[in-house]
């Protein structure tokens, strides 16, 4: 039969005796070989071109004694090119596809992150919170702050989670009220706040500034680009990456990289460093601008996208699975409960809030009038001296002014004031402490 393709050969030289239909038989005309030998290179030609494939590619060595092979799968449902990187990589990695075949080096072990609580399981304050017209800290995940003055909200810890990846939490908003245009000055904003002296290694304000990589899972019934941005306090200065949500309702995986700032220093102090704001909703004193990506800027009015969550009643947003870290991104880190929660006991802290779980600070006999004043230890040393709240406890034989003050980073005392002379009396109190950047 002709031989049409590279892969139509034999490897037996007799049974090679028609080349694109050329007789190259014994006894072949002379006039022939221009012709067989003009096919064959055109055979040539489109197999470097891989419009003439083969099933099994053969690297042999330099014996020809044995050889590496790469051989396509036996049913093949579509053409695929794969794109290989420029160089070999660094110890450890392997290669990855971008879902359209090119081809990269990543890390496969994952490095620490600079976000606590990126899983979201921490969750001090309670887990949800309704009517949130301002920002605050929320009863949501810890470290996780509601910026918000666009329609009003619920946060929440949610348990709706992408599959498979090993998270059980994630921070939600749901708009309670809508706002389809917002106040020039209007923010809606989920943002978390890293220490500067966390920060060090980065070598911010020097030639050597690091590039950061941020990684996440995101979920929205509203899709759209919206913005990712990155603020350094000290500098008053931000950089910002778009995303976009492509599927409604379908959590999809993130990231985005950013330069390192060489011209401000950051500061070796327990103030604000860098803070992370997921925008998703804004008015033209932030959006009203051309916006551009991927540089440190100070023009306020191009920091966010024009998308607006706060559109419509119902409209819901969440997040998980935040990190951030030197260099491209790495799977994310999974800690235990008990090392993320001692993270976030350094911003705030508050015992379990039942009447039934209090920490009893003063039991015992007691004169009317007296005060009785007892030291509290925090389970570790907190950012800054901390606000201490009292909340509300039970008390037998004192007044309801029991007080806090906090002392040192690490404790505080609570003084209570007894209104009967009386044995065995007590208040079970418990307090929360807050240094939150």
């Amino acid at each position: 039969m002709p031989k049409d393709k590279l892969t139509d050969y034999s490897a037996t030289n007799a049974s090679n005796t028609d080349v694109g239909g050329v007789n190259t038989d014994e006894g072949m005309l002379p006039s022939a070989v221009n012709n067989a030998i003009r096919e064959v290179m055109t055979h040539l030609k489109n197999f470097a071109a891989g419009t003439d494939g083969i099933d099994v590619l053969s690297l042999a060595d330099d014996t020809a004694t044995n050889a590496i092979k790469l051989q396509a799968p036996s049913s093949v449902t579509t053409t695929t090119t794969l794109t290989l990187p420029d160089g070999d990589g660094t110890d450890g990695q392997v290669l990855s596809t971008d879902g359209s075949g090119a081809l990269s080096f990543v890390n496969t072990t994952p490095a620490p992150s600079l976000i606590i609580n990126g899983d979201m399981a921490v969750s001090q304050r309670g887990t949800s919170e309704t009517g949130i017209t301002t920002p605050r800290y929320a009863q949501a995940p810890d470290r996780f702050a509601a910026n918000i003055n666009i329609g009003t909200w619920t946060a929440s810890q949610s348990t709706t989670v992408p599959s498979g990846q090993g998270f059980s939490n994630s921070y939600k908003y749901e708009c309670t009220t809508a706002n389809a245009s917002p106040a020039a000055s209007g923010y809606l904003i989920l943002d978390t706040r890293i220490e500067a002296q966390n920060l060090q290694h980065l070598a911010y304000g020097t030639s050597s500034a690091k590039s950061v990589t941020v990684s996440f899972w995101v979920r929205s019934n509203k899709t759209g680009t919206t913005t990712l941005e990155m603020y350094q306090a000290d500098a008053a200065k931000y950089i910002t990456g778009n995303y976009t949500i492509n599927a409604a309702d379908t959590w999809e995986y993130k990231e985005i990289t950013f330069i390192g700032n060489t011209a401000d220093v950051i500061n070796n102090d327990n103030g604000q460093g860098l803070i992370l704001s997921w925008w998703l909703g804004s008015g033209s004193d932030y959006n009203g601008g051309t916006q551009s990506t991927g540089s440190w800027k100070t023009t306020t009015n191009e920091r966010a996208s024009t998308y607006n969550l706060a559109d419509t009643v119902g409209n819901t947003f969440y997040l998980t699975g935040v990190k951030m870290e030197v260099g491209s991104a790495t799977p994310f880190l999974h800690e235990s409960y008990g090392e993320n929660l001692a993270k976030c006991q350094r911003y705030y802290f508050e015992p379990d809030n039942n009447s039934n779980n209090r920490y009893a600070y003063w039991r015992g006999d007691v004169t009317n009038g007296n005060v009785y004043s007892i030291g509290v230890e925090f389970p570790v040393s907190m950012r800054a001296l901390p606000t201490i709240t009292v909340l509300d406890g039970l008390r037998s034989g004192f007044s309801a002014g029991v007080t806090a003050n906090a002392e040192t980073n690490s404790s505080c005392r609570l003084n209570g004031t007894s209104n009967v002379t009386q044995a065995a009396r007590y208040f079970f109190q418990a307090v929360q402490a807050d240094a939150e950047l």
